[in-house]
């Protein structure tokens, strides 16, 4: 199984939208699934990275002030300078119960010392899960491809 790479936040007051429901704000994990995903992406490379996109992002239940957010990032698919990464964000309660509320994918590009992007190794899936997401992640890059044209 590939490395995990895991954020623990807990949603305090500025992290929540203007509204009196105490809901996290959507650009505040949006920010938070950036970061934890180019701190994979980095830990895979062993460089520097840049997001190239972040192409599938669900929100898919609310987290909301006072919550402990964990989120874990693993990289799905290499290209030749570039790396998938899926983002799992959880509200985990108290007795450790871990809820999925978000879900997003995310490519970024390892970058040399003069900021040009440069080769990564190839991720080689070893799992049956491993190997679904990677032919997920080919599904997600053509679609990719798609709208550049």
């Amino acid at each position: 199984m590939t490395d995990v790479t895991t954020s623990v936040q807990i949603v305090l007051t500025q992290h929540c939208n203007g509204t009196a429901s105490n809901r996290l704000f959507g650009g505040q994990i949006m920010a938070w699934i950036d970061i934890v995903g180019a701190v994979a992406a980095r830990r895979y490379a062993k460089r520097v990275v840049t997001t190239a996109c972040i192409d599938h992002l669900s929100f898919i239940a609310p987290a909301y002030l006072n919550d402990t957010l964990v989120q874990e990032a693993r990289i799905t698919w290499t290209g030749r300078t570039s790396m998938e990464v899926r983002i799992d964000s959880f509200v985990e309660q108290m007795d450790g119960y871990r809820k999925l509320v978000n879900r997003a994918y995310a490519v970024y590009v390892a970058l040399d010392e003069n900021d040009k992007p440069v080769a990564v190794k190839p991720f080689i899936p070893q799992t049956a899960a491993e190997k679904e997401e990677y032919r997920a992640a080919l599904e997600r890059k053509a679609a990719r491809t798609h709208w550049k044209q």
